[in-house]
């Protein structure tokens, strides 16, 4: 299964439309692959907090249809990072009736939305994303094709950033079955260390591949960074960028996952 990690860099001064054709022209560029992965809150920026509001979309915004038009376009399973998504007018709002959820869209190689995911943990300490944002309450998991390569579909979980800090998630969905986790992200320079240490643990504890998909550039006074990385079931590093702009490529072997688990069964000694 061949992915690419679109490690997209930006700035205060892209103009949000601009950003979405540059991060289509990047997926259309991964023609050939069988998925692509985009950062988290790559359109309304990822420590943009005073702009989510003016910025926010529904699932079927803007942000979307160019997502899934790209999607198309390259016959790839695209993860498309994430929006603010913005609910209907006749929409449940969320227990906080805040009606704004950091969500994760995902695309088939038809452009077809195959599932969404409301990130359930909320980064900030009282701020940012608690004071803004409604958490997301499900644990998510979706089966998609190998357009490229072929074989067998593959289980593929759903994570967002700081979901990456609570090891029970990661726990939750490999009781749905992900072989290969998903972690689209806006994570700081500052911290960048903890982000390498935590997804080889993740995909340690779990014996499933970690594909981690952060953000370069400065935005709203942040430096982010960078490093997107893949993790394979005993924690090896296949692959790590640089703190920039970059396209990072790996193959996986979605068959490894078993293989791991059978040769070192520790899974099976579980016992809370």
């Amino acid at each position: 299964m061949r992915v690419a990690l679109v490690q997209l860099g930006y700035g205060d001064d892209e103009p949000v439309e601009r950003r979405r054709e540059r991060a289509a022209a990047l997926v259309r560029e991964q023609a050939g692959h069988d998925l692509v992965v985009l950062p988290e809150l790559w359109a309304p920026g990822g420590f943009s907090y005073r702009d989510w509001t003016d910025r926010a979309e529904p699932v079927d915004g803007p942000t979307s249809a160019v997502m899934a038009a790209a999607a198309r376009d390259a016959g790839v399973v695209l993860h498309a990072g994430s929006v603010v998504e913005r609910a209907g007018r006749d929409a449940d709002r969320g227990p906080q009736g805040r009606g704004l959820w950091n969500t994760s869209l995902l695309f088939g190689p038809d452009g077809g939305l195959l599932a969404t995911y409301r990130k359930v943990h909320r980064f900030g300490f009282g701020s940012g994303e608690p004071r803004l944002l409604e958490a997301g309450d499900c644990v998510v998991t979706a089966d998609v094709s190998r357009p490229a390569t072929g074989g067998d579909p593959v289980r593929l979980g759903l994570a967002t950033c700081y979901d990456l800090r609570f090891p029970e998630m990661f726990r939750a969905l490999l009781d749905g079955g992900a072989e290969i986790v998903l972690m689209p992200a806006a994570w700081p320079a500052k911290r960048v260390h903890h982000w390498r240490l935590l997804a080889q643990a993740r995909a340690v504890e779990n014996q499933s591949y970690v594909v981690a998909c952060n953000t370069g550039g400065t935005h709203a006074g942040v430096p982010m960074g960078g490093h997107s990385l893949v993790v394979d079931p005993t924690g090896e590093v296949l692959a790590e960028a640089g703190d920039g702009e970059e396209v990072l490529v790996v193959d996986l072997d979605p068959a490894y996952v078993a293989k791991t688990r059978a040769a070192f069964p520790v899974l099976a000694d579980r016992r809370l």
